[in-house]
């Protein structure tokens, strides 16, 4: 059974720097797109970033850009979100989500990914 495991999250200050991990299990992850998902109250979920297999492409959303950066460790069967100079609007629920042979790009929508983790709340705050 394909199952996806995010690390906790946690309240960070604004500027501050955290690293989310997504762990999967029952599934090689080398051989599916991966992608972040947030989702703050009262809005929708929209996409972070996203990794394809073999690293074919990745992508990043535009809040992100020179500050977010996505990785996978293929030997630990784990991909990583490093999260740096946070802001207050960063705060939301972080998922990761999976699909097998996806391009990644800006055209990535929720409803393209079929395994999801449980969340992981992030908080930016003073």
């Amino acid at each position: 059974q394909l199952q996806l495991v995010e690390s906790e999250g946690g309240l960070v200050q604004p500027g501050g720097s955290l690293r989310l991990s997504c762990a999967a299990s029952g599934f090689s992850l080398d051989e599916y797109a991966i992608a972040w998902f947030r989702q703050a109250p009262g809005k929708e979920r929209e996409g972070v970033s996203c990794i394809s297999k073999s690293d074919r492409s990745t992508y990043l959303a535009d809040p992100g850009k020179g500050r977010f950066t996505i990785s996978r460790d293929n030997a630990k069967n784990t991909v990583y979100l490093q999260m740096n100079s946070l802001k207050p609007e960063d705060t939301a629920v972080y998922y990761c989500a999976a699909v097998w042979d996806y391009y990644c790009s800006a055209y990535m929508m929720p409803s393209d990914f079929g395994s999801w983790g449980q969340g992981t709340q992030v908080t930016v705050s003073s």
